[in-house]
């Protein structure tokens, strides 16, 4: 708790709270930035984000209204009242997010050990995590990895929303993340009724401290087993079962933005993405609203009221009228002819519109008819590509953080010392392209370009090195079979050549 009061008041030495003489306390400080974070309009927003992706969309609490007699809106039950959900948002975010992460990324380093150390930290699992990153991302325009030592003493990641994390950082630019504070629920018990239980975790260069939020205070969770758990970053177990506190030199929380500006993807499209929900809600409405439930006109009803002409005409199909001399009974509608052309207009007029804000592709654009060139389809992708490069460049800036903290695993497990070596980590998008185009063009380049470059560029190769690992094996096979031909008579091709001494000789002598 000492380290976290010593981060903590360096940030709001100067923050005056009730007077000249009296400053905030650091636990002040933490309730009153919590609060105001929660119901943020950034947060909201991130949340929004998450719940979209999940088919929780605001059309799910329309209500039908009416002008009533006060003239103001009012809440009528008894009309249609669909709440169809097109999410095209979710698919924006599952095209970029496999746009850029759905292919396994390369690893390019001099050090060969250095590469297969980080190719099993960096297996199956870290890449769907880092996939799964991409999405929260792109949700709520910023998700971090912790990283961290399992149950099995494995060094790994694990990812936490954007909604999760109130970040404090040092610079203006975000780059610097002085400390932390993690908000997340649980499900608990008070006696036999079970709670919702608000925790917090602030992390720290001198480690992560837990505590309950209990309406706007912080509490210490005292239900923590472990204190050294309640300190540092990490606990190590010697030999002997000796426990011991150990933190990292860096704050462990590494930001994945989606941009530079940590802004969630669903502020750009939301208002499209409910005009499409709302124009198909309406339309399935209109169409609902038929002669059993649409505006009549009566004449001469032969009834006590219009509830009862409802009922009549739901339940029966039918409606007695009179006829009484000169006076005529009957029924007649006011329709409102529905055009379905008009809506399909709008709904497409919108889809588009939420595409291009997205910075996504349309996969049935008219240029991929026929048979497109490379081209039309780069063409196709420019929007998503431009975002995409964005995106890679906050990954790239993350992964420098993800690989100090590998550095400093290896280094402390006695695996080898690599901060100084140059790592490149290369994404292979996942765009579509004309095969026959491209593998045509890597065959006339064929002495132009080295054999490694041709081959990361094959549209067929997921690994370029394991390809090329291949290829040197393949030569040095047939370089085997070549020089075993030479020295055997009977092998096709064969030189015929013989050895020394043996029957070949005698036979030639006779």
């Amino acid at each position: 708790m000492l380290g976290l009061m010593d981060s903590l008041t360096a940030k709001i030495s100067n923050l005056v709270m009730y007077g000249a003489h009296s400053r905030m306390t650091d636990k002040e400080f933490l309730e009153r930035e919590i609060s105001k974070w929660k119901a943020s309009p950034q947060r909201i927003m991130q949340i929004k984000g998450f719940l979209y992706y999940e088919n929780e969309h605001d059309i799910i609490t329309r209500k039908r209204t009416m002008i009533g007699e006060s003239g103001k809106l009012e809440v009528v039950e008894n009309l249609p009242n669909n709440r169809i959900i097109d999410n095209q948002y979710r698919k924006m975010v599952n095209q970029k997010a496999n746009y850029l992460l759905g292919k396994p990324f390369s690893i390019d380093c001099k050090n060969e050990q250095y590469v297969e150390l980080l190719k099993k930290i960096f297996n199956k699992r870290f890449k769907k995590i880092l996939k799964n990153g991409g999405k929260a991302a792109l949700n709520g325009g910023i998700a971090w990895l912790y990283p961290y030592y399992d149950d099995n003493g494995d060094f790994a990641f694990r990812l936490f929303p954007g909604y999760e994390i109130l970040p404090f950082w040092k610079d203006s630019e975000h780059t610097v993340l002085d400390f932390a504070v993690r908000l997340y629920l649980v499900t608990g018990y008070e006696g036999t009724t079970p709670v919702i239980i608000q925790k917090v975790e602030v992390y720290d260069l001198n480690g992560i401290h837990r505590y309950i939020l209990d309406g706007e205070s912080l509490i210490e969770d005292v239900s923590v087993e472990n204190e050294l758990s309640n300190t540092y970053h990490l606990t190590a177990t010697d030999e002997e079962g000796n426990v011991t506190g150990l933190n990292w030199t860096r704050v462990p929380l590494i930001a994945l933005k989606y941009n530079e500006t940590e802004t969630p993807l669903i502020k750009n499209v939301k208002s499209l993405q409910d005009g499409i929900n709302v124009m198909l809600s309406d339309f399935e409405n209109n169409m609902q609203e038929d002669a059993r439930n649409t505006i009549l006109v009566l004449k001469n009803y032969d009834g006590e009221n219009l509830g009862q002409f409802r009922k009549n005409l739901a339940t029966y199909g039918a409606v007695k009228v009179r006829y009484d001399g000169d006076t005529k009974g009957g029924v007649e509608t006011l329709e409102i002819t529905v055009n379905s052309e008009n809506y399909k207009a709008i709904v497409e007029i919108f889809k588009k519109a939420l595409i291009e804000n997205a910075m996504g592709y349309d996969a049935k654009d008219d240029r991929l008819s026929g048979n497109p060139n490379q081209m039309n389809i780069q063409s196709m992708y420019s929007d998503i590509d431009l975002d995409a490069n964005d995106m890679e460049t906050e990954l790239q800036a993350a992964f420098e953080e993800i690989l100090w903290f590998i550095n400093v695993h290896l280094a402390n497990t006695g695996q080898g010392n690599f901060e100084n070596e140059d790592v490149d980590i290369i994404f292979d998008r996942d765009i579509l392209i004309n095969e026959s185009e491209v593998i045509d063009n890597i065959s006339k380049s064929v002495g132009i370009l080295s054999d490694e470059t041709l081959v990361a560029n094959h549209p067929w190769i997921d690994d370029p090195q394991d390809e090329m690992e291949k290829l040197e094996k393949q030569k040095e096979k047939e370089q085997e079979e070549m020089l075993a031909n030479q020295y055997d008579p009977f092998a096709p091709g064969g030189g015929g050549q013989k050895k020394e001494g043996g029957a070949g000789d005698e036979d030639q002598e006779v």
